[in-house]
């Protein structure tokens, strides 16, 4: 009912103003003998409505996806790290201190010295986990990345130095080794020992002091310890593995990145930014979220198909009225005009509606979800695949007017074929049995 009270008010301002605009209007909401000639009309615009939805929901859930994945990165990834040419840093104050200097832009400087090992705990239990040990400098450490605020069980500051053999471990790890805080865990280093029983691997004992919560991937793996422990254990001497870099903004990275490796600090050094970091993952988000606007497009594709259909039945079915209007004096242009108005109107107050129904989806797709995981018992994503447990959306405006402008064009297109039909009928032929 909305759509035909539009298409008459419409029709009633526009019916002295343009003729070829006015009969388009009521040939949108006049009877056809053929009764499937409505269907497929309904069913075009409906399906135009659907998809342009559908595609500035899906869009927004990417976004929303995009932004969140990105968040939770960045809570463990700093946004630069500088590496030195065939190994570890090994002049790192220095080269701090040039860092700084060269590129105002750079907001704090944190060493960091990275490697891998296994992690058992002491309380009788048989289970050894897999873990990246992180040896950071807390007063240096927080400046660039926020991992203070995820300590959810004891305290980052445990880190400092002379503090005894600590560790801080992520919720999910700490489970899985059955520990807590002030419980003992046994570190085994990839570093041969000598001894009078033979070589062994380097084994450690630390005390765990706190527990951090980011997201799944950090949790299970992540480990961190003393600066100065990591490279006791790690028999690194006074070297690191990298310089964690912070900026001002997190998007001017790949700019900094430039202008390091551009020659403000010595050639033997090279410096990475975030996004290089995660680069494969970052291109199989991009890559998906095009795949998934090509993908839904089909949908309004089809219903434009639709809109061709109808329009064409449309043109057979309205012959002898055409056949009439050209002997009054219509040129084949405002015939051509007719039906190019008819089925653009249909494509745009459906698609129209399209966008306020995906405006609408997009912006409570969180809680709709919610509402519905709580009345089935069950949850969409597992956040140790999805890094989130829930579905984000953020509504991009640019997405919304791609699809619109997406939407639009090829409603017109599909208006061509059958307006360029109609401008041919034949008036002699076409009411030679009327």
């Amino acid at each position: 009912m909305l759509f035909y009270r539009v298409i008459f008010i419409a029709r009633k301002n526009l019916m002295f103003k343009s003729l070829p605009l006015f009969i388009g209007l009521r040939y949108i909401r006049a009877k056809k003998r053929n009764r499937f000639i409505s269907i497929i009309s309904a069913i075009s615009f409906l399906g135009i409505s659907l998809g342009v939805a559908v595609l500035i929901t899906v869009m927004s859930v990417m976004n929303g996806f995009d932004q969140q994945i990105k968040s939770k990165i960045l809570m463990m990834v700093p946004p630069l790290k500088v590496y030195q040419l065939g190994g570890e840093v090994t002049d790192w104050p220095n080269l701090a201190k040039e860092v700084e200097k060269s590129t105002p832009s750079v907001t704090a400087v944190a060493p960091i010295v990275e490697s891998q090992g296994l992690l058992s705990a002491n309380s009788g239990s048989s289970t050894t986990a897999f873990v990246q040990i992180q040896g950071i400098e807390p007063k240096y450490q927080t400046k660039v990345l926020p991992i203070a605020e995820h300590i959810v069980d004891g305290k980052l500051s445990s880190l400092d130095d002379n503090q005894g053999y600590n560790i801080v471990l992520g919720s999910v790890l700490a489970d899985n080794l059955g520990v807590k805080v002030g419980d003992k865990v046994t570190l085994i280093v990839p570093k041969i020992s000598l001894t009078p029983a033979g070589m062994i691997p380097r084994i450690k004992q630390f005390r765990v002091s706190g527990i951090f919560s980011v997201s799944y991937q950090y949790d299970a793996y992540y480990a961190m310890i003393n600066i100065k422990d990591a490279q006791k254990v790690f028999e690194t001497g006074n070297s690191v593995s990298s310089l964690q870099l912070s900026v001002k903004n997190i998007y001017d990275a790949p700019l900094v990145k430039d202008k390091l490796n551009d020659g403000a600090i010595p050639p033997y050094y090279f410096t990475r930014d975030w996004t290089d970091e995660n680069k494969s993952f970052f291109d199989a988000l991009k890559m998906e979220k095009t795949m998934m606007f090509f993908i839904l497009l089909l949908i309004i594709t089809v219903a434009v198909f639709n809109l061709l259909s109808s329009l064409v039945m449309v043109v057979t079915d309205k012959r002898s009225d055409i056949a009439i209007l050209r002997t009054m004096g219509m040129s084949s242009r405002q015939i051509i005009t007719v039906f190019i108005y008819q089925g653009f109107i249909i494509g745009l107050i459906g698609t129209v509606i399209g966008v306020l129904l995906g405006i609408l989806l997009s912006t409570y797709a969180t809680e709709i979800v919610n509402f519905i995981q709580n009345l089935t018992g069950k949850q969409f994503l597992s956040a140790s695949v999805y890094l989130i447990n829930y579905i984000p959306s953020e509504l991009m405006w640019s997405d919304v007017i791609k699809v619109t402008l997406v939407s639009m064009f090829l409603s017109f297109l599909a208006t061509l074929y059958p307006a360029w039909s109609a401008s041919k009928v034949q008036p002699v032929e076409a009411l030679r049995y009327e």
